[in-house]
């Protein structure tokens, strides 16, 4: 290893102070010398080549636990691993929110009819018949019409409806006329009678217009009901001139309902 000459002359300068304190610090050197000057130094040899490595020492303990340092930085996502296998089953969870509705499906094909129900209670039509005809009489008192009809529930109701021209007439005075409803040859009683009249005064005309009759009764047995119009005279009246059905149809409408619970 090369070294520069003024690192050279600066050691050697610095060689000779040394020198120079150490002989005015020993009084031998005084003693021995015979009045000569000390000799210069000589030149300082070249450094000596760096030593081996020495052996590692012994290890020292453990130092304290350090302060716990600032979160890291979120590593990076790793690769999906390999599907696990299927775990068991686990309880069954809260009944989830109500979904919307869905889509309306296309029609079924129709089904095989069902048995027959029973008879309902509602206020609709059980049973029903019409008799119809086209007739003129004459009469001024007694049957006009009969109609046979099935009863087939003794809960039941009949609403009879008679539906004709009626009309009557006296020359003198006044005059009036009924026309009721008998059922097997009595009239209703449950409540009331079915009928309607028709009262005429002083009068010459002939009056035959369109008239109905109807009602509800009650308390009729079931099996076949002989449902009847009759015409004759009314409360302190004689007898007059009546004529019914003239140049029209007339009908008797009997329907079955439910009887009333009130």
């Amino acid at each position: 290893m090369m070294i520069a000459s003024s690192t050279i002359q600066r050691l050697f300068a610095a060689l000779i102070l040394f020198l120079h304190a150490v002989e005015s610090d020993n009084p031998k050197s005084d003693q021995g010398s015979v009045g000569g000057c000390s000799g210069v130094p000589g030149i300082p040899g070249s450094p000596g080549h760096n030593g081996l490595p020495g052996r590692d020492g012994l290890k020292g303990d453990d130092g304290m636990k350090g302060a716990k340092g600032d979160r890291g930085d979120k590593g990076a996502i790793g690769k999906t691993g390999p599907k696990g296998s299927l775990g068991q089953r686990g309880s069954m969870g809260p009944i989830g929110i109500k979904g919307g509705k869905g889509t309306k499906g296309n029609l079924g094909e129709r089904g095989e009819p069902g048995p027959q129900g029973e008879s309902g209670t509602g206020n609709s039509v059980i049973n029903w018949k019409q008799c119809v005809w086209k007739r003129n009489d004459a009469k001024d008192t007694g049957l006009i019409q009969e109609c046979v009809f099935k009863k087939r529930h003794s809960f039941t109701a009949l609403k009879v409806t008679y539906a004709a021209n009626m009309r009557v007439a006296c020359n003198s005075g006044s005059c009036c006329g009924r026309w009721y409803i008998t059922f097997n040859g009595a009239e209703c009683s449950g409540p009331m009678t079915i009928e309607g009249v028709l009262r005429m005064s002083n009068s010459r005309d002939d009056p035959l217009r369109h008239r109905q009759i109807e009602g509800l009764c009650e308390n009729i047995p079931t099996g076949s009901i002989r449902v009847a119009v009759h015409v004759g005279n009314c409360q302190r009246y004689v007898s007059s001139d009546r004529y019914t059905g003239w140049n029209s149809v007339s009908r008797i409408m009997i329907e079955e309902y439910p009887q009333s619970q009130n």
